[in-house]
């Protein structure tokens, strides 16, 4: 549950005259990719009837993704990447037509980077029930109107069944590695986990084994945000004009996850108590710094992402239990059969060092043994996305092993 744009990441700051510009006008009923929109980078694969773990049925779905560098003849080089709460297949790539925002590990991925697109085959869907091109809530049914509330809950397994869909279409046998951080995180454990013999390798960064109920009830005061939006209007939002959709339920959430997303130490350094302007927040009507660099970037999520989606998604992420009906966790992991890479940021306050070292002391085959791999950052859970230099270090570690 993270920022993915490179805006997004980079180190907090505060919010400038010209930030505050960007956001001059009202903001859309949804800020989800719509057929019409233009496509981008992105490309489509088309399945017929899913059925979700909890029995609801959808007709047929379509999974977004988009790819770099080529499969080689033996189909063995294959890497998938999988983004995490609000991210989508954008990897890579400037913003523009069809692209909100620049990609979201452009670091990470690309030609001699630590996933290096000069030798693998890099594939990123955006998940199932996302709302920047895979089918999700803002998604036409066969009635003709979207989807909306009538979505069907999903679950994190459910999302990585239609991720072995993509596979199989791909003609993909074996991925040479699964990565993912955060709740991406979470499909590549369970990709590890329920499908071992695809997963050659596996990466799972500054993610649980499990949600716990500490994580859950934070997830729960962010969707009830939205729910109390008078504009949510019970997820029937699609025909509102600019300005008249659930973006203040959306931007609230928003802002209640960042502050899970970032350290103590990194928002009192940048922000301390200083004012947004020359105007006292001490009863005067001014605002502290740290006050309009939340509502800045609560208010621009709203113009990429769709509330009835990120529900769809927060909820598939307190499904997350890579031990459900596996016997627990500990015997769940053991089942893995990759050479995994378990990574963790020691200023993490969302998910915490002591679930990767539990998914550490349990896999049997770890670039580190019986322990996590922890580094050291001031960012949060974000570090993921903005310490690439040791992250992508790392990744070298485990793709050149």
């Amino acid at each position: 549950m993270d920022w993915q744009s490179s805006e997004d990441t980079a180190p907090a700051a505060p919010v400038t005259e010209a930030d505050a510009r960007m956001l001059l006008g009202r903001p859309p009923a949804t800020g989800a990719w719509r057929d019409g929109d233009p496509v981008g980078e992105r490309r489509f694969a088309a399945f017929g009837a899913f059925r979700t773990e909890g029995g609801a049925e959808l007709p047929s779905i379509r999974i977004a993704y988009e790819s770099w560098g080529e499969l080689n003849a033996a189909r063995d080089n294959a890497v998938l990447v999988l983004h995490a709460l609000t991210g989508d297949s954008h990897v890579r790539g400037e913003a523009g037509p069809g692209h909100s925002t620049d990609g979201w590990w452009p670091d990470i991925v690309g030609p001699g980077a630590p996933i290096d697109t000069d030798r693998w085959f890099v594939i990123a869907p955006n998940m199932l029930g996302g709302c920047q091109g895979s089918t999700g809530p803002a998604s036409i049914a066969p009635d003709g109107y979207e989807w909306a509330a009538r979505f069907p809950y999903l679950t994190i397994r459910d999302q990585v069944q239609a991720q072995v869909r993509l596979a199989d279409a791909l003609g993909i046998d074996t991925w040479a590695a699964v990565v993912g951080g955060s709740m991406g995180g979470m499909h590549a454990l369970e990709w590890a986990a329920g499908h071992p013999h695809r997963v050659e390798r596996a990466a799972i960064i500054a993610a649980p084994p499990l949600a716990s109920a500490d994580q859950i009830a934070l997830n729960s005061v962010q969707l009830e945000a939205i729910a109390m939006d008078p504009r949510f209007a019970r997820g029937e939002y699609y025909d509102a004009g600019d300005g008249d959709g659930p973006h203040r339920g959306l931007a609230l959430a928003r802002r209640m996850a960042l502050l899970n997303y970032r350290s103590p130490t990194e928002l009192n350094q940048r922000f301390q108590r200083s004012w947004q302007s020359g105007v006292s927040p001490l009863g005067r009507g001014g605002r502290f710094a740290v006050e309009s660099y939340l509502d800045f970037h609560g208010n621009r999520f709203t113009r990429r992402f769709d509330a009835n989606s990120y529900i769809t998604l927060v909820n598939a992420m307190n499904s997350h239990d890579v031990g459900r009906d596996r016997g627990g966790v500990e015997e769940a992991l053991r089942a893995v059969t990759a050479r995994t890479l378990v990574l963790g940021i020691d200023s993490d306050r969302l998910f915490p060092v002591e679930g990767q070292q539990r998914i550490a002391r349990s896999i049997p085959d770890t670039l580190d043994g019986d322990h996590a791999t922890v580094i050291a950052s001031d960012f949060g859970h974000d570090g993921f996305l903005i310490e690439t230099p040791v992250v992508g270090e790392h990744l070298r570690r485990l793709l050149e092993d």
